[in-house]
């Protein structure tokens, strides 16, 4: 089976996707199955391997058995249907680790070894903010399936001295504007646009935690302690990578350009988008010029506005990484 896991006889219908106490022994009889390579056509759907992952509830659970998704909202779908919840309950998943660690965020690929935390709503909170400086200190990311929540708290920032405002928080409403479907960028956008010198009102959801997961926030980084594995993703071969119209492989350009663009995106407007910054690398990799980039870009992603220096940099980006100069 794959990921070397043992056959295990299941008491009732509905607990068939969890399982209670498993070993899980590494990845004996997958293979290097996971992303097609030497450029060969993907074998029909009836003949390809099935992939198996792991997955708890951050809060505690038994161990649940999910396959068969090709992006994010497939995966939402899978793991509340193991665990008989509503998709929409979950907050975002991490790698290997059951707190709240950004550095552990689900992104756009799985390694064959990791193991999946879904992080669902719990306490609910509506916080007034001052808004004594034009930063309040946020980057803001979404779980890809209509959420956006806080990624990093700048320390010493505006909403650093909101203690009860951390990281992980769903932000649901802002001046009482449901921002629930909205992406992170455009959230993102409203909160820079608030205006100086005023209040505003925020209301959050945080993600359920059990008794020993309640501790001091963090700002984002390691997550107060170890985690359960070493999420490590592996190389291409071993790792299954999402998209929003399923699976894909990029080459080494795409993805050194994506990581590069998606630094920009968040030096320049506190986001990240791994997405959209293959768009953007996608947009320019033809393109002769900054001037015809800038075009394309518009053409394309007409609503951002993205500031002239920005589009700059991102095309000395996307030029470096064809040179092979990261």
């Amino acid at each position: 089976m794959p990921l070397g896991l043992r056959k295990k006889k299941n008491k009732s219908k509905e607990s068939s996707n969890l399982v209670e106490n498993e070993e899980v022994s590494g990845h004996a009889g997958v293979g290097k199955s996971a992303v097609n390579g030497g450029g060969l056509p993907a074998p029909p759907a009836n003949m390809r391997p099935k992939l198996v992952f792991h997955t708890q509830l951050a809060h505690g659970s038994p161990t649940g058995r999910i396959e068969g998704f090709t992006n994010v909202k497939e995966l939402y779908g899978k793991i509340a249907e193991a665990f008989n919840l509503h998709p929409d309950e979950i907050l975002f998943c991490t790698l290997n680790t059951h707190k709240i660690d950004m550095e552990k965020l689900l992104g756009g690929q799985i390694g064959l070894e990791d193991f999946i935390f879904a992080h669902i709503k719990g306490l609910k909170k509506e916080v007034e903010v001052y808004k004594a400086e034009e930063a309040l200190g946020l980057t803001i990311t979404d779980n890809g399936a209509g959420y956006a929540f806080i990624k990093r708290i700048k320390e010493g920032s505006v909403v650093d001295r909101v203690k009860v405002i951390c990281v992980g928080d769903h932000v649901e409403c802002i001046n009482g504007k449901n921002i629930v479907g909205m992406r992170h960028f455009e959230v993102a956008r409203m909160l820079k646009e608030l205006p100086k010198d005023q209040s505003f009102t925020i209301k959050l959801v945080e993600s359920m935690k059990a008794f020993e997961m309640l501790e001091p926030r963090s700002r984002g980084g390691g997550g107060g302690g170890k985690s359960s594995g070493d999420g490590k993703i592996g190389t291409g071969r071993e790792t299954l990578r999402l998209r929003s119209k399923g699976p894909a492989t990029p080459s080494e350009f795409e993805e050194k350009a994506v990581k590069k663009v998606d630094d920009l995106l968040e030096s320049y407007m506190g986001i990240r988008d791994t997405e959209l910054a293959a768009t953007m690398v996608e947009v320019g990799r033809d393109k002769k010029n900054p001037d015809e980039f800038a075009m394309a870009l518009d053409k394309a992603l007409g609503d951002f506005a993205f500031p002239d220096e920005f589009v700059f940099d991102v095309w000395g980006a996307i030029g470096d990484a064809k040179q092979g100069r990261f």
